[in-house]
């Protein structure tokens, strides 16, 4: 098998993965409840987890806020940077039998910024605060699946925004005694 017949064999499966779990969304209630997992995805629910994690870890959580704020900031440079050379179409763009769930927050699909991010914060939350692992580990699955649901990426874009997200933040972790802070 060469090249060409293996990106196409992945394309055909990206797009099968996309078409099923975006029919997902012609359910009115679970795509109600993939807009609010996506909607929290924004930020609100990992705000959410700064307050525990300074609730649970007190004043010297302050020095583990940086690693979060690195570790945003990375993934986000990553991820702009990858967007704006791929340029990768959103599912819905380009077949329209992908219903669109929700309103998009840039114009490209790859990589996944909400799965990086996701992914990024529950490995350093979970590495200073491994008791809440229990509510971000579901919750950044169904962020990752609200992506798909909801017509916005592909299976791929996903896979890599993980990818990306787990690396940045496996980094920083695994730097942060090298530069003087303590996780």
């Amino acid at each position: 098998m060469n090249f060409k017949n293996v990106k196409i064999r992945m394309l055909d499966l990206d797009l099968k993965g996309c078409l099923y779990l975006n029919q997902f969304s012609h359910e009115q209630n679970i795509a109600y409840f993939f807009k609010i997992i996506s909607k929290l995805g924004d930020g609100v629910f990992w705000y959410v987890m700064l307050f525990a994690v300074w609730i649970l870890q007190g004043i010297q959580y302050s020095v583990q806020m940086l690693y979060l704020m690195l570790g945003g900031s990375v993934g986000t440079g990553i991820y702009k940077v990858l967007k704006s050379k791929t340029v990768r179409p959103r599912p819905y763009q380009v077949h329209q039998v992908i219903r669109l769930g929700e309103r998009p927050l840039d114009h490209f699909s790859f990589p996944s910024g909400h799965t990086l991010h996701a992914v990024m914060a529950t490995t350093i939350f979970g590495y200073i605060q491994p008791v809440l692992l229990m509510l971000m580990l579901p919750f950044t699955v169904l962020v990752a699946l609200s992506r798909m649901v909801l017509g916005l990426h592909y299976p791929s874009d996903v896979a890599v925004g993980a990818l990306i997200g787990a690396t940045v933040a496996s980094v920083i972790i695994s730097l942060a005694p090298f530069v003087g802070l303590i996780i």
